[in-house]
This record gives C-alpha cells, sequence and structure tokens, in this order.
C-alpha cells in the first residue's frame, strides 16, 4: 500500500479541542474505552471461528495487554482480536463517525459543562486524545493476504497512514502522553483505572511496565502473570453453580465490606430482557454507617456507572449490588441513558424481584425474615415510601416489633385484637351486639372513626410507664423508633382505610379507667383545674380526671396524635437553626387520677401551701414519662424533690 496522508473526514477544522474540552469528565476513562474496543474485536475473531470462516490457532489464547512507559512517557493497549485493513482504518478511523461529528459539533460546541458525548457518534477510540498529543495505531487484519497497517495522528485534523511492521493478527495502539496526563503512565496508577472500569470485561487484560524482567520464583522459573479482571463474574453464572461462600467473597472482594451481607437476590432473565446481577442486603450499623449503599451498572461486563437513577430506583440504592443489562439503551458514550419505556421496565423487574424475594421468605422462612428485619427496615419503609407497586406488595408482609418482642404483620395483629375482644373475660366466645341503624339521628353530627387503633412506641424508656399500663391490662403496641417511622406510618393510614396509627400515650384508652358518667367527676376536674392551673401559672392547661384502675398512677400526660405528628413533622423539615418554638407546643392534657391517694389530698386540701408544690411535682412526673424536661424545667425539678424531702423529715 502507497503512503497515505489525507484530512480527517469532518467538517470542523479541529475536533480535537472540542473532545478534550467536552468528552468526559473523568479523563481516566479513556481506560474504559480502548481496552472494551479491544474485547469487541477479540469478541467478532471468535464468533468468526465459531462460524467456519476463520481458524483460530490451537496455541490462541485472547488477551489484551497494557504496557506503560513512564520513561517514553507512552502507554500501548495491545489486543489479539481481528484486527483491520487500511480500508476499515479509514473507514472506522479516518472518517470521524461519519455525518454524526457534525451533529457532535453542533450540539456541543456552546455547552461548557456537557460531559460523556462520545461514544453516541462512535469516537470511543478517540477518547485516547484526551491525554494524548500524538496516537499511533498498527494493525493486522484476520483476512488472508492483508497487510500491516500504520496510522498516526498528532491531534489535529491531518493523519498519515501507510504500510505498517506489526505482523501478529490484532491491533496496537500507543499514546505518546501530553505533561498533564503523566501519571496515567505509571504503572499504580493504571492498575487502580483499569480495576475501576475493567474489573469483569470478558477478556483476560494484563499490565505490564516496558523494560520489566518477567517474575521468577526461587527456583528460578518465570511465574505466569495474573489478569487484572476476572472474566466471568459471578453474576454471569447460573444460581445454582453458586455457593453461600462464593457470594459472601465477590461482596468483599467487589465492596470491600468485611460484614457479611444479610442475604443477596441473584437476578437472572433473559425475556423480555437480558438482564443479570446480583444484589446484597448490607448489615448496616444505623448510628455510624451511611445508608447509602452502591449498585455498579455494566454493559456486557463493562463498567458503566455507580447508582443510575433511571436503572435503578431510588429506594434499592441503599442496597450494594452489580446488574449487567446487555440491552441498555444507552446514549453517549455507554454513560447515558435514552429516556424510553425500556428504562422504566428494567426498574420495575428489579423491584418486583426484590418484592417477591422478601415476600417469598416472609411466607417461607420468617424466622430468618424476623432475624433480618431490624436491619431491612429502613430499605423496606423507603421503598414502600418511594414506590408505590412496592408499597402494594410488601403492604401484608411489613413486621412491626411489639412491646412483648415479638415480630408481627398488621394482619396478624388486628386478626389477634378482633379475636380478643371477641370473647368475655372468660374466654367465652360473645355475640357482637347489634346496633339497628337510627334513622333519626342528627345528620349534621360527624360520621363515627370506625377505623381501628393500631398503637406504637417511639421510646421504650421514655414511655415504659405507658409500656407498663399496656402490659397489665393485656394489651399490645408496636415499636416504632426509627426516624422514617412518622413518614411511613401516614403513608400506611392514607392507603389502608381500615386502620390508624396513635402513639401509647396519646390517650386514655377505655381498658385502664373505669366506667363513668359524664357529670360524675365534673366537680373533681373543675376543682383540679382552677389548682393546677394556679400553680403551673398556665391558664391554657387542659386538665382531665380519670378513675384508673391502678390507683399506684397518680398522674399521666397525653399528647393529641394529630397535633405531635405535626410537631415530629415540622422538626423533621425545619431549617438548621430555626426555633421551634415559633410553632407552637403540641396538644397536650394533664390526666388525673380521682382513685390516686396524693391526687385526692390536692382535692380536699387545695388551699394548703404545699399544694402548689405536689401539684408542680405531679405535672413534672407527668411530663418525664412522656419526654425529656428543658434544663430549666429540670433544675426546677430537682430543686423541688429536694423540698418535698424535707418536708417528709418534719
Amino acid at each position: 500500500m502507497s503512503n497515505k496522508k489525507g484530512s480527517l473526514s469532518i467538517t470542523s477544522e479541529n475536533i480535537f479541542p472540542v473532545i478534550k474540552k467536552w468528552l468526559y469528565s473523568d479523563h481516566d476513562i479513556f481506560y474504559r474505552e480502548l481496552i472494551s474496543n479491544g474485547c469487541d474485536a477479540i469478541t467478532k475473531l471468535k464468533k468468526l471461528d465459531m462460524m467456519g470462516e476463520y481458524s483460530l490457532p490451537l496455541d490462541y489464547k485472547a488477551k489484551i495487554q497494557v504496557i506503560v512507559s513512564p520513561e517514553d512517557k507512552t502507554l500501548t493497549f495491545i489486543d489479539n482480536g481481528l484486527g483491520m485493513t487500511s480500508e476499515e482504518v479509514d473507514e472506522y478511523i479516518n472518517q470521524i463517525a461519519f455525518s454524526g461529528a457534525t451533529d457532535f459539533l453542533e450540539k456541543y460546541k456552546d455547552k461548557a459543562d456537557s460531559d460523556q458525548i462520545i461514544g453516541h457518534f462512535g469516537l470511543g477510540f478517540y477518547s485516547a486524545f484526551m491525554v494524548a498529543d500524538e496516537v499511533h495505531i498498527d494493525t493486522l487484519s484476520y483476512k488472508e493476504g492483508a497487510t500491516p497497517v500504520h496510522w498516526e495522528c498528532d491531534g489535529g485534523t491531518e493523519f498519515e497512514m501507510g504500510d505498517g511492521e506489526w505482523d501478529q493478527v490484532g491491533t496496537k495502539i500507543t499514546l505518546f502522553l501530553n505533561e498533564d496526563c503523566l501519571e496515567f503512565a505509571n504503572e499504580y496508577r493504571a492498575r487502580e483505572v483499569i480495576t475501576k472500569y475493567c474489573s469483569f470485561m470478558p477478556t483476560e487484560i494484563y499490565l505490564s511496565k516496558k523494560g520489566e524482567e518477567p517474575k521468577k520464583d526461587d527456583d528460578g522459573n518465570v511465574i505466569e502473570p495474573t489478569p487484572l479482571n476476572e472474566t466471568q463474574p459471578l453474576w454471569t453464572k447460573s444460581p445454582s453453580e453458586c455457593t453461600d461462600d462464593d457470594y459472601k467473597a465477590f461482596y468483599r472482594d467487589v465492596f470491600h465490606d468485611y460484614k457479611e451481607p444479610l442475604f443477596w437476590i441473584h437476578l437472572n432473565m433473559d425475556y423480555p430482557f437480558n438482564l443479570k446481577g446480583i444484589l446484597y442486603f448490607p448489615k448496616i450499623n444505623t448510628e455510624y454507617d451511611s445508608i447509602e449503599g452502591t449498585i455498579k451498572l455494566y454493559n456486557n461486563q463493562v463498567f458503566i456507572a455507580d447508582n443510575i437513577k433511571e436503572v435503578i430506583p431510588e429506594f434499592l440504592m441503599l442496597l450494594k449490588g452489580v446488574i449487567d443489562c446487555p440491552d441498555l439503551p444507552l446514549n453517549v458514550s455507554r454513560s447515558a441513558l435514552q429516556n424510553d419505556g425500556f428504562v422504566t421496565k428494567i426498574s420495575e423487574y428489579i423491584t418486583k424481584k426484590v418484592a417477591d424475594k422478601l415476600t417469598g421468605m416472609c411466607k417461607t422462612d420468617k424466622e430468618s425474615y424476623e432475624k433480618y428485619w431490624d436491619d431491612i427496615a429502613p430499605f423496606i419503609k423507603f421503598g414502600c415510601l418511594k414506590d408505590t407497586k412496592f408499597c402494594d406488595k410488601m403492604n401484608d408482609y411489613i413486621l412491626f416489633k411489639d412491646i412483648n418482642d415479638k415480630y408481627t404483620t398488621l394482619p396478624e395483629l388486628l386478626v389477634k385484637e378482633d379475636e380478643e375482644k371477641a370473647t368475655d373475660e372468660n374466654g367465652e366466645t360473645v355475640e357482637a351486639e347489634v346496633v339497628e341503624d337510627n334513622k333519626d339521628a342528627d345528620e349534621t353530627k360527624e360520621p363515627e372513626d370506625t377505623r381501628k387503633t393500631v398503637y406504637y412506641v417511639t421510646d421504650l424508656q421514655q414511655q415504659s410507664q405507658y409500656v407498663n399500663m399496656f402490659k397489665e391490662q393485656g394489651m399490645n403496641a408496636v415499636i416504632l423508633d426509627h426516624a422514617i417511622d412518622t413518614s411511613f406510618i401516614t403513608q400506611l393510614e392514607q392507603r389502608n382505610e381500615n386502620y390508624k396509627f396513635c402513639r401509647i400515650d396519646a390517650d386514655v384508652t377505655d381498658t385502664m379507667v373505669e366506667e363513668t358518667s359524664e357529670d360524675e367527676l365534673k366537680t373533681e376536674t373543675e376543682t383540679l383545674t382552677d389548682v393546677f392551673r394556679k400553680a403551673l401559672n398556665n391558664e391554657g392547661l387542659e386538665v382531665k380526671v380519670e378513675k384508673f384502675k391502678n390507683k399506684d398512677l397518680s398522674s399521666m400526660l397525653t399528647v393529641s396524635e394529630e397535633s405531635r405528628r405535626m410537631q415530629d413533622m415540622m422538626r423533621m423539615y425545619a431549617m438548621g437553626g430555626m426555633d421551634m418554638n415559633m410553632f407552637g407546643s403540641a396538644s397536650e392534657t394533664l390526666v388525673l387520677n380521682a382513685n390516686n391517694d396524693l391526687v385526692q389530698y390536692i382535692l380536699n386540701n387545695k388551699d394548703s401551701e404545699n399544694v402548689p408544690t405536689f401539684a408542680a411535682q405531679l405535672y413534672d412526673l407527668a411530663k418525664l414519662a412522656n419526654a425529656p424536661l428543658s434544663p430549666e424545667a429540670m433544675t426546677e425539678f430537682v430543686a423541688r424533690s429536694n423540698k418535698i424531702m424535707m418536708l417528709l423529715t418534719k
């Protein structure tokens, strides 16, 4: 072939400054582009061999070699794939992206912050010019009678191409690095980048330093080099071929997390799209660890990105895992996704598989499911908040830990309550009372709330008084002590009209008090309201008097569920430094026990000089069982406690 000179077939005077400025935010990605091109060339050659159009040598071993030379400031990529003829170099290299180059320049010339724009136009090879002042190609086609080709370009639009001396079927690409990018000729930096992007590419990748002697063992035998990548990663295998130890080892190697994962889901789908992967539920110490996970996305074993939100549902980004989908409609250098319904279907499939795994575990291995629950609850609750379909599937399989340290689902809890209500104190079944419809009733009256109440606790220690009262009466409550729970139960109520959530200190339940008439405690209520309002200097204090079955209980504080939940939401979304007092306090009621001796003493000695002290103490005791006292209130409480003890000594 005679030497050929020419201009690259593009309409811009110089495409390379554009490439260098707008190609990628991460310059190291050129490694991925050049190595994956080599993998593609090898894959194509193997297919030709399978089709009988070419015969691979008996000793053929597919491999890609990366050779660094800090002294020469060069970086070389060698593959033993199908190579190129001069015509193919002319077509695939010289005519940059064909007509696509015009679109490329037009679309990106004014966008200073646009990155990852090459692959859509077939310009992967040209990523080399991000780091190199000059690039050489030496290639020999597999075709019989082919002659080697040498091509070089110094980063302008001018190239030179002629006969070469490369005598191996395949391609060698040599990058003469610019002064700003010499780091990429460093062996350790090269290893780091290849590990980042190419750990699971399907062809073995070897890294060496130019002129370096091969390593030998103690006997002087040459040690065979080991590839940097795993060509058959675990996700490419059938789940039946993989052991628990395999899954755990893969997790450690990929995510460098030495806490064992709780469990995993192996995705293996061929229709209607090809998708494989493994999702791990990690064990998290929520006090110290970030609950943000990592989902690595691959396309034919080529790393694309971490946590691409279009493919991975937001809530599953809390997990750790790998997903490989060769059918992904990748745009722009394998790193951006076309916005179409196909991507949505992938996301929905992944969500469905996770829900199927969790519900299946709850049905068939409840013991393990309970064991994992505290760790996976944040994932599931976040998922329910973010994805209505996921919430629909998980609704009856969400576990709640109760005050008896047992796990239950909402259906189980509600059914159990119904069974308890349908028996008398001797355990005998009773018929439900039939209430006839009163057509003359006041139609303006608010309809009765017929939803079942699910009581819950947010702090077992702080609310221990209420918990003990519930246990004494044989009542149950669930524990909801995670930051996400306020939003979570609000959503559950909106989606389920049969029940509502009520914190254990929101009201006094009928089972805790003796039945009284409306007027029976009217006088006591008026007297005690007056005494406590004066003692606490709080004219707006709500006071309620009940006859508790437990005579030792003197006072308790109830806080309206709606009011307290609103406060919680305001606190959650309040901006830093905002004074929460500007929203006012939650609506609270002081409930006093008419059966308690101390309360009776206050009733009978309302004008005694010590009654204001006792009243303030009773209020603070009730407050302490509900929430921590403010620093000022705690100081007063301690001083008052000392004063009361001194009174006992007289």
